[in-house]
């Protein structure tokens, strides 16, 4: 066991945030830690890191355990460089491997002196020995992966952090919390600024983590691949459900089924017993069976009717009438952005089809011009195509990220109903409450607006505009997890077209028909969702632009070209293996050397220490080259 707590309850003033808390945290335990915003989660994260104190029971931190914790949005600001900033993880190593080097020097100074050479040499011996125990000549590979896989590959190593973004900032705190390797690592939304390469490396590392994990993440693609358990924050009270994430709803709402029938035939038996007190207590034949009904009644010990989380916002998208089978036909498109000398093609050879009541999700690198594609088939940004045609009848309805399309100093009721002024304000209200805007927020202006809160604002748009073509960018980038599974559920329920952005996995996995991943130079087709996509990924190396009616020359010259790439990267992952066997035997032989320094013959003897501490130096030296090596071709790899 890492933490334990034991009846633990939390107040701010006077208002209950946490009420007899009981759990425990065991070694290698992957916990999700999910419940409605303003619930209480951070606060838990917060007493269970030594942040925050509480008023009633205890927490207990086993012995020699540590914790290393992730705030959401934190991120490192101090004037270091990244490479001072990730190696200030190992200080007290790299002291020791300064300490080891100025042991050899004075060893080289004193090899007139026995007594002392000898004294030095067992000093030596121990604190290389212990240096190496602690694996201090794998420092920089471990830098080197954790940075790699975190996407900073090619960064340089010497920019301060001050000139990071908030983004950059976030994922070099998690690559430097990952370097200490606390025994519980507890991650506070990690999966923000993080690209699908990033979140397929982070997940994969923190699966095999040999630490405990709590993860606070409204990533449900995150939590079903990491967690093992569940804990659900809601109404002070903390509930433990074994399985991801998905096992958790449908856990949930079995329990809440349960509850709900056990609650409803208590009622029942309380009305009957009290229908029958009402009854009999005044007549005197009846009265003693009365009054005994009564007392078991007051010693009943009630259950609470269950709720689920908090109201939910409800979305639906109906349209009026169908467009043609053919929808969308854009052939030898490029979308681009800037003009003249300043314009810069983003991806080209894009010829997409779309048929009416498909699903379709664009997903790509960031920067690629997912984004831009959308408006760019919309005409709101200029483009190059040899041909782009919406079919007849389409109704098109767009969701844009940022909300650009709508105007922040109106207020959310006339955003509304400037749009359709033939409205009556109850019916405007209405459809600001389906989306849980009401009372004085409809009065608010869009600006002034939370994030989720003008999401919704757009979304109440798109029901009233009744398109029969979806056009959705990042739609669910402000919304909770509540809201999430809403939007979703309405999508699932669309017989029109839907097409959008998405970086949501778990979204990707359950609404689009097919996933269309777009590269510099063209695109892939994937008909399935997003673990077909992950099962059939084909690598960017092997992306052509789609065939046309050249030369069978030139078709050739590709496949050859394709083939001598596949060659070169299998070429790269045997070396890449190589090098860290080899990395791994040098390594092992330093251990052997300097076991071979704390044997008494040989200590004794200046000129074969001399010899052995200069071989360790050749092979430390050696290791590094390898190392660089390693780093390089990883780098290709990926």
């Amino acid at each position: 066991m890492i933490v334990s707590l034991e009846h633990v309850s939390k107040y701010y003033g006077a208002e209950l945030i946490l009420k007899d808390v009981n759990a425990a945290i065991q070694e290698k335990d992957r916990i999700g830690l999910v419940g409605p915003n303003g619930e209480g989660k951070s606060t838990l994260l917060n007493m269970i890191a030594a942040n925050l104190d509480y008023e009633e029971g205890e927490i207990i931190l086993s012995s020699g355990a540590t914790i290393g914790y992730l705030k959401q949005n934190s991120g490192l600001s101090n004037g270091r460089s990244i490479q001072e900033e990730m190696r200030s993880v190992f200080s007290e190593l790299l002291a020791l491997g300064e300490e080891v080097e100025q042991l050899h020097q004075q060893m080289a100074q004193h090899h007139d002196d026995p007594a002392a050479l000898e004294e030095l040499t067992a000093l030596y011996s121990k604190k290389q020995a212990l240096f190496e125990q602690r694996e201090g000549y794998s420092i920089d590979v471990k830098i080197n992966m954790i940075l790699s896989g975190m996407g900073f590959a090619n960064y340089d190593r010497n920019t301060i952090t001050d000139n990071l973004s908030g983004g950059e900032k976030t994922r070099l705190a998690i690559a430097q919390l990952l370097l200490r390797e606390p025994n519980l690592l507890i991650l506070d939304e990690p999966t923000n600024h993080l690209d699908f390469k990033t979140l397929g490396w982070l997940e994969e590392y923190l699966s095999s983590y040999k630490g405990a994990l709590l993860v606070v993440s409204h990533d449900r693609y995150f939590l079903d691949h990491l967690v093992g358990k569940i804990w659900e924050v809601e109404r002070c009270a903390l509930t433990e459900y074994n399985g991801n994430y998905s096992s958790y709803v449908k856990q949930k709402k079995e329990r809440v089924e349960r509850q709900l029938k056990e609650y409803e035939i208590q009622q029942a038996q309380i009305a009957h017993m009290e229908d029958y007190i009402a009854r009999n207590l005044v007549r005197a034949t009846t009265s003693k069976m009365a009054k005994s009904r009564r007392t078991q009644l007051e010693h009943i010990e009630r259950i609470e009717k269950p709720q689920l989380w908090s109201k939910k916002a409800s979305f639906t998208f109906d349209y009026d009438e169908e467009p043609v089978k053919d929808v969308l036909h854009a052939e030898d498109m490029a979308v681009s952005v800037g003009l003249a000398d300043n314009r810069k093609v983003l991806c080209r050879n894009l010829n997409i089809d779309v048929l009416r009541g498909e699903k379709i999700a664009f997903i790509g690198p960031n920067g690629v011009g997912k984004s831009s594609l959308l408006k760019a088939l919309m005409g709101m940004i200029p483009s190059e195509y040899k041909r782009l045609d919406w079919g007849r009848k389409v109704k098109i309805s767009y969701y844009d990220q940022e909300n650009k399309q709508l105007s922040p100093e109106k207020k959310a009721i006339d955003e509304i109903w400037d749009r359709f002024p033939s409205m009556v304000e109850t019916d405007v209200r209405n459809i600001l409450g389906r989306v849980l805007l009401s009372g004085e927020d409809v009065y608010k202006e869009v600006g002034q607006l939370s994030g989720g809160e003008r999401a919704k604002v757009a979304f109440a748009v798109m029901m009233l505009e009744r398109g029969n073509v979806l056009i959705m960018d990042e739609p669910t980038n402000h919304l909770d997890i509540a809201s999430k599974e809403m939007l979703e559920d309405a999508l699932a329920s669309f017989t029109g077209t839907l097409i959008m952005v998405s970086h949501d996995r778990y979204m990707l996995n359950k609404i689009p028909t097919k996933i269309i991943e777009m590269h510099a130079n063209g695109i892939e087709i994937y008909n399935g969702r997003y673990d077909y996509y992950l099962e059939h990924k084909r690598e960017p190396a092997e992306v052509k632009a789609p065939a046309k009616s050249e030369a069978s020359k030139e078709n050739s010259q590709k496949y050859h070209r394709s083939k001598q790439e596949r060659a070169h990267q299998v070429a790269v992952q045997k070396r890449i293996a190589l090098l860290e066997k080899l990395i791994e035997e040098g390594e092992t032989r330093i251990e052997e050397l300097s076991a071979q320094m704390a044997e008494p013959d040989i200590a004794a003897d200046y000129q074969k220490v001399d010899e052995i501490c200069k071989t360790i130096e050749e092979i430390k030296s050696q290791n590094e080259a390898y190392s660089e090596e390693w780093l390089e071709l990883c780098e290709e790899a990926n």
